[in-house]
């Protein structure tokens, strides 16, 4: 059964998670205005939206800038008459050592992930308020539960956007129509770690069990009918919270032992700064292209290849916890 036509607006739409979401409800006929900052992206998303069934404006957008993402939120008003779903999904990062990594590009990390967050609810929340309707889908990650050591800025950013979120839910509370949904999922299959700057010169590859993002699409695109504060894709979100409160020093300290076997081990690549101040000048599509499509994994299986993942995190971190009681 098809969801109801819903108007749609995507921060960060030209690539990954952002373009499957936009693909994802075009098939359900959605009405999409689609903002990012490379205009080759939006417009090869756009095109795909449209022979998917649905409809879809593109708006490039820089979400650092506030007065850009208002003039953008009076766009996508203008173009939809009103939203029913904003989608914000801008995201950046840095890997390497804390002190490997100059800090404009780690002050770059957390406008990016943080304020492009804040700067779309500040100029979409009003638009709600007056409608009496909406819902604001805030793409979050696992990384705001668990920290990531060599991407200490992207931790900060992602534990402060939970923050933020939780702050803003609380504020809407007594509005029944308007909603703030927070989207969690583990590794992901996207052109992200292409974009991301990357000072350890090891390459980057993702881990095995990671989620195509038609995954995380499909939970976005059901938030447009059952809205609700946390939603995890890949586990539960019970088992995140419990990573985070058990044993958080353990997992830190575990993935950052990992992290320093990797880049050591890992082939050679140059230091690079990837897309994090400037776009892409290509559309780099959903996916990394480090997986053949048939070892993608999404939906049902995905969860559950997800769910062993994170499964296997907390079991290894309680494992070693009593190990260290007992000796």
């Amino acid at each position: 059964m098809k969801y109801p036509t819903r108007r749609i607006v995507i921060m960060g739409a030209s690539s990954g998670i952002g373009a499957a979401t936009a693909i994802a409800f075009a098939r359900q006929g959605a009405q999409l205005v689609l903002g990012a900052r490379g205009k080759e992206g939006l417009e090869d998303v756009a095109w795909r939206c449209r022979q998917a069934g649905g409809t879809a404006e593109i708006k490039v957008v820089d979400a650092t800038d506030a007065d850009a993402v208002a003039s953008f939120a009076k766009f996508a008003r203008r173009t939809l008459g009103e939203i029913d779903l904003w989608f914000s999904n801008v995201g950046a990062g840095v890997v390497g050592k804390y002190a490997d990594v100059p800090l404009a590009d780690h002050h770059r990390v957390i406008e990016t992930n943080l304020i492009t967050h804040m700067n779309d609810a500040h100029a979409v929340m009003p638009i709600f308020l007056e409608q009496d309707h909406g819902i604001w889908v805030n793409m979050i990650s696992a990384g705001g539960f668990v920290a990531s050591p060599y991407a200490a800025a992207y931790s900060a950013s992602k534990f402060g956007l939970r923050g933020f979120s939780e702050a803003l839910r609380a504020e809407v509370g007594n509005k029944r129509h308007i909603h703030v949904c927070d989207v969690y999922p583990l590794f992901v299959d996207t052109p992200g770690f292409k974009h991301a700057a990357n000072y350890t010169g090891a390459r980057m590859k993702f881990p095995p069990g990671v989620l195509a993002p038609e995954a995380v699409a499909d939970a976005v695109v059901d938030l447009a009918r059952r809205p609700r504060a946390t939603t995890a894709v890949g586990a539960p979100a019970s088992m995140l919270k419990l990573s985070e409160f058990a044993t958080p020093h353990l997992a830190a300290a575990g993935m950052n032992r990992f992290l320093s076997i990797w880049s050591k081990k890992a082939k050679r690549v140059p230091i690079t700064e990837g897309a994090l101040y400037d776009p892409t000048p290509r559309a780099d599509g959903l996916y990394s292209g480090q997986r053949q499509p048939r070892s993608r994994v999404g939906g049902k299986s995905g969860s559950n290849k997800g769910l062993m993942v994170g499964a296997a995190v907390v079991a290894a971190a309680f494992g070693l916890q009593m190990l260290r009681k007992r000796s």
